[in-house]
């Protein structure tokens, strides 16, 4: 179905890929995996023909339909939800709307104009046998959260969140025989992400998706490429079963290494005390031949690296943590949260979940300070020190300041080497911590602001999308983090593997103001759900 024949891919000195062989079969379904910066983005371009590599060529199968998530959201602010869908099947939307026009402005006389007409139908016919397209359009639509009263509204008028939601139904609703997804997950609230998986796992072509939601990887992939010491590697099975697999061989790599390594010194020694000797020579000679005849291959170390995410709280917390009631917010006439209340023990650990604009950041914001209720009141308890993660981090991690100039700015009595380590901890090296924050990306934002909250040591943690941005290694260390910690905690996440891992109580935000209030794990609450 799909091959990439001798890839090469350099930027400058800097080679990315080095001769990528791979054969990519109808009916398997890929997960593109690697550490941020390997270069996963950048081959997804180039086997999707986005990007023309620096050698090596890509063959698929002729005739094949090919479809590619787009990334930009704006892209479409003139079209209506149904033409934006619809414009998926760009040959199928070009003899619709021609049509349409002939129909509305044509002059029917004209033996052209209803030749031409005819010529469009044959069009729509091959591309829609069933003359569906619009059934199907309105079906997807429904099933992502647009009511039927939406569909004909311009782009330009829905959030940016559920325009990337219309960008999906575009790429799935010409059922590609190949199909590239990056990201597929972003913006997604988590009903919407499990429709996403239903619909990828019946995907009868070649699929590739790159995805940091590992819930989402293990439940739609049947393959894992692995980007990683500047090759692509392919496993068969889920994520979880590649983490298996890659680690077993990277633990035989290392001792098969370290054991020619030994044997390389042994011989060294020898024929360094006897190759002087008369009586020893002959034996010293043929120690030199072994030598010779043991290659130890170059051992690249994995471009991976674990961060170590430890929240230390500088002051035990107390019972109560705390106390909101009768929270109300809105603008002008319409409320977003109505009389909202909560209470927080010590060793809750709260997932805060709903649907994508339903009001969960809202909340924390109401929670932090950062908007001023209509009514209803917040009260901290006494012991509360908070951290707080915004999900926009932008306007707080700014300025010319090295990182470590910036971390230290929020507390000048730490020590050089607790900020150092706080930096470490999030991978930032010694000369990385050097560098300006302006100059950082959005995934080293995030990664800074978990360096901030390590170094004030809240026992109070409030998230806000925390797991944006991260790598999967990254989130699973969150995770772990989040159910080490021993504080309260607070998080909005969509991230099923991340909320499993830390949460004992889940509150979901439902239409209508109702509010559901479990103790629990997720697990647990999904299973009394249903």
């Amino acid at each position: 179905m799909l091959q990439a024949n001798n890839i090469t891919m350099q930027f400058g000195s800097r080679k990315l890929f080095d001769k990528i062989n791979l054969r990519l079969d109808k009916g398997k379904r890929y997960g593109l995996i690697g550490a941020n910066g390997a270069g996963k983005s950048t081959f997804l371009k180039i086997i999707s023909r986005e990007m023309e590599p620096t050698d090596g060529d890509i063959w698929t199968e002729p005739g094949a339909r090919i479809g590619v998530l787009g990334q930009n959201q704006f892209a479409f602010e003139d079209f209506t939800l149904f033409d934006a869908v619809l414009w998926g099947n760009k040959r199928l939307f070009d003899a619709v709307k021609e049509k349409e026009k002939l129909y509305a402005e044509g002059d029917f006389s004209d033996d052209k104009v209803n030749e031409r007409l005819g010529e469009l139908e044959m069009v729509c016919a091959e591309e829609d046998p069933t003359y569906e397209y619009d059934v199907n359009i309105e079906k997807i639509l429904e099933e992502l959260g647009f009511d039927s009263s939406v569909h004909h509204s311009k782009m330009s008028e829905i959030t940016s969140g559920e325009k990337f939601k219309v960008l999906l139904a575009q790429v799935l609703f010409p059922k590609p025989e190949i199909l590239f997804l990056d990201e597929p997950t972003n913006n997604l609230d988590i009903k919407a992400i499990g429709w996403l998986e239903e619909k990828l796992k019946r995907h009868e072509g070649t699929m590739i998706v790159i995805s940091h939601d590992r819930h989402f990887i293990n439940s739609v992939v049947t393959h894992i490429l692995d980007v990683d010491f500047g090759t692509i590697r392919e496993f068969t099975g889920n994520y979880d079963d590649w983490y298996i697999a890659a680690n077993l061989i990277q633990k035989q790599m290392e001792v098969e290494r370290e054991k020619k390594l030994g044997e390389k010194e042994q011989l060294e020694n020898f024929i360094r005390r006897f190759s002087a000797n008369a009586s020893k020579a002959k034996q010293a000679t043929s120690r030199q031949k072994q030598l010779e005849k043991i290659q130890i291959d170059d051992f690249k170390p994995s471009s991976r690296r674990d961060p170590s995410i430890v929240f230390k709280p500088k002051r035990e917390i107390g019972n109560d943590c705390l106390i909101a009631e009768g929270l109300t917010f809105g603008y002008e006439d319409e409320n977003i949260i109505n009389n909202f209340s909560l209470s927080v023990l010590k060793n809750d650990k709260i997932a805060l979940i709903g649907q994508n604009g339903i009001g969960k950041t809202t909340i924390l914001k109401l929670l932090m300070g950062e908007l001023t209720p209509k009514s209803g009141t917040v009260k901290w308890g006494a012991t509360v020190q908070t951290g707080y993660f915004p999900q926009d981090t932008t306007d707080i991690v700014q300025g010319e300041e090295t990182l470590y100039e910036w971390l230290r700015s929020y507390d000048r009595k730490a020590e050089l080497g607790e900020i150092r380590n706080c930096l470490g901890r999030m991978l930032f090296n010694g000369a990385e911590q050097e560098k300006a924050v302006s100059s950082i990306s959005g995934g080293e934002k995030h990664r800074i602001m978990l360096s901030k909250l390590m170094l004030e040591g809240p026992n109070f943690l409030v998230m806000d999308e925390p797991n944006n941005h991260l790598d999967l290694e990254a989130i699973i260390a969150l995770g772990e983090s989040l159910y080490e910690y021993p504080g309260a905690v607070i998080c909005v996440t969509h991230d099923r593997e991340l909320i499993d891992a830390f949460a004992n109580r889940i509150i979901e935000l439902k239409p209508n103001n109702e509010i559901i209030d479990f103790r629990g794990t997720y697990e647990e609450y999904l299973e009394n759900k249903n």
